[in-house]
């Protein structure tokens, strides 16, 4: 790290570096010069400019496929950099520079995912070729540009034929496909093939005229004709081109709602080639979606997803300020797995089972309440929770923050991805047994979500989790909020997790398995879901392991991997947990457990910091007057070297 100066302060100015409001307190002149004002005074405002800026932009440049958007945003991203890189960096307080850090990085994040947008759109530019046309037609609406109604139908016409073009020649390459699988299945049987010949004479009239098609035969279709030019494409692409076809199906819309009540002729002329044209892009997108990526709304619908590569990886974690490779994440999932599995045979042990700790996985997950009884089992576990936290004084939990909370059941759509529970909105979202479920789902819903391994997740939802850290992020560090990483966000309840199990929340040896269940699910999920961005592992070996190696109903671990895989989480986003609790309990131990502060004062400094990266939440409390190229180098579990060398 390249460090101007390093600033270790007292509890009582790290406090005030953190609460940003107090007075300057007695310091050395070093320290002094740092806190003459309070943290982020001058870049607050400008991130919030940033951001105000960027969302207007964003909001009014609406069509995501669009040229003129990625223009555009990726010319308000250069001016930020330069704008960045002529300020005065060394005048900078320590918070100002962490802020300084954070927006350089968001903006080139932003510049990058601009990037690869536009690379993905010229290599589909042929799956797209309809979507200048309907661009150019809402683009022409926003600078009021008048619209010949005759013009605009015979543009929607045409915009239909090609639309149903399209669809015909994925149609063909899918069908050419699914021929070559099948002719590879019934490979080495034998088949009716004629005898090959040199004897002109032998040859029939269509294999001697190499222009002969249906035409030339007097019984074929007059109306049949070859599909030209069979247009391939992936289930991945077609997954993510299917999301892009309902974009600019919308686009469409908004653009014809304008003028259908407003210009009288426009209704009359446009009415038909508009059916045409919604019915074409719904057929295309549905046979992208359902067809092509076999996504149609069913519990074995397949696991499509696109592994990014090793280099995609040391650049998302580079963003995240994380100096270890993905080789080294992958052995520290595999370190924390195996002390899992040691205490696991701990616990079993204690209940009967000797080292089967399978077997006491079992019994365990037996233990769960009937139906319609999780939603009180879950309100019971939180107070318990905030209670346990309040004993030991761990943390300031806001009365505000005590009494805005409620619980809300997942229906058995949202379990197809979150089979345990989720936090939203003040709301913990609780999976359970639904009525529309089969007799095997809901087994394995009550099983999944039983006593012991719910009473560590209630309060890794709310508090001292989610709950109380949105409360947090929501009033303190405001200008942080778009900065907001998993490995902060999940890695402070991962974290809680730990300081947990240190502090005696177990009741038992099935608590204490409960609570390890989910430790060793978080370490294998560093494993799977690098091994799978890695292209080491496909999903259906990723759901293997959750169920032999961590013990996951096979229903409950396809949900998993459906979001592992998924668009709508980052590729680091489920090894974040993890590495993000280790990261803090690193910290912890750096600044709790060599006495510079209390656990009250360590959990409140940390919460205040809002979501950024955990290294530039250790600089803060540190004091540490980080440089404008800072790059991570906080190697907080020490030296690791990767599985195999």
């Amino acid at each position: 790290m390249n460090t101007a100066a390093t600033l270790r302060l007292p509890a009582t100015a790290l406090l005030f570096v953190l609460s940003a409001c107090a007075s300057p307190v007695s310091a050395t002149p070093v320290q002094t010069a740092a806190l003459e004002s309070a943290p982020s005074q001058r870049m607050a405002p400008l991130i919030e400019r940033f951001t105000t800026d960027s969302s207007e932009l964003s909001r009014f440049y609406d069509i995501e496929v669009s040229p003129t958007r990625i223009e555009r945003l990726t010319a308000f991203n250069e001016r930020w950099r330069a704008r960045l890189v002529a300020l005065d960096f060394d005048q900078l307080n320590a918070g100002e520079r962490i802020d300084h850090v954070l927006l350089q990085a968001h903006v080139h994040a932003e510049a990058r995912e601009l990037e690869i947008l536009g690379e993905r759109l010229a290599a589909s530019e042929a799956l797209l070729s309809f979507a200048p046309t309907i661009i150019a037609l809402e683009e022409a609406r926003w600078s009021l540009a008048d619209v010949d109604p005759a013009e605009a139908a015979r543009t929607l016409d045409a915009l239909a034929d090609e639309v149903e073009a399209l669809t015909k020649r994925v149609e063909a390459a899918a069908d050419g496909e699914r021929e070559r699988e099948g002719a590879g299945e019934g490979e080495g049987e034998a088949e009716d093939v004629p005898e090959p010949t040199d004897d002109p004479a032998d040859a029939s009239e269509a294999d001697a005229d190499p222009d002969a098609g249906p035409d030339a035969d007097p019984d074929a279709d007059p109306d049949a004709t070859d599909v030209a030019d069979p247009l391939p494409v992936t289930d991945v692409e077609a997954l993510r081109l299917a999301g892009q076809v309902r974009g600019l199906r919308r686009t469409l819309d908004t653009w014809a709602r304008h003028y259908e009540t407003f210009a009288p002729a426009f209704g009359w002329w446009t009415e038909k080639p508009l059916v045409r044209v919604r019915d074409a892009l719904d057929a295309y997108r549905e046979k992208l979606h359902e067809d092509i990526a076999g996504q149609k709304g069913e519990d074995d619908d397949p696991l499509v997803g696109d592994p990014i590569g090793r280099d995609a990886l040391l650049a998302d974690l580079q963003h995240e300020f994380i100096p270890y490779t993905p080789e080294q994440l992958l052995t520290l999932g595999e370190q924390q797995f195996a002390w899992c599995e040691e205490q696991m045979r701990v616990a079993s042990r204690e209940l009967g089972f000797g080292d089967r700790w399978m077997d006491a996985l079992e019994h365990v997950k037996g233990l769960h309440v009937d139906p319609g009884e999780q939603d009180a089992l879950v309100a019971q576990q939180a107070r318990e929770a905030i209670a346990f936290l309040d004993e030991r004084e761990l943390v300031t939990i806001p009365e505000l923050c005590r009494e805005t909370w409620r619980v809300r059941m997942l229906s058995r759509e949202s379990q197809r991805t979150l089979p345990f529970a989720a936090y939203g909105g003040q709301e913990m979202l609780v999976a359970y047994p639904t009525d529309d479920m089969d007799h095997d789902a809901k087994l394995q819903a009550m099983r999944g979500n039983n006593i012991h391994f719910s009473r560590l997740v209630t309060p890794h939802e709310l508090v001292p989790g989610h709950h109380l850290q949105g409360h947090m992020a929501q009033r303190f560090a405001t200008q942080r909020r778009p900065f907001s990483t998993p490995f902060l966000g999940e890695g402070w309840a991962l974290y809680w997790e730990m300081r947990e199990w240190d502090l005696g929340w177990a009741r038992g040896p099935e608590n204490r398995i409960g609570m390890l269940f989910w430790r060793m699910h978080r370490a294998a999920r560093i494993i799977v879901s690098l091994g799978f961005h890695l292209e080491r592992m496909s999903p259906d070996e990723m759901i293997d392991f959750l169920v032999d190696r961590v013990g996951h109903e096979r229903d409950n671990a396809t949900a998993e991997v459906r979001r592992y895989v998924g668009p709508y989480y980052g590729p680091l986003y489920q090894c974040a947990y993890m590495i993000g609790g280790l990261q803090l309990a690193a910290l912890h131990e750096e600044l709790v457990v060599n006495g510079e502060l209390s656990e009250r004062e360590f959990h409140d400094a940390v919460l205040r910091q809002n979501s950024i990266p955990v290294e530039l939440i250790r600089a803060a409390l540190r004091g540490d007057l980080i440089e404008r190229d800072h790059v991570a180098s906080w190697h907080f579990a020490g030296e690791v070297v990767p599985s195999g060398g």
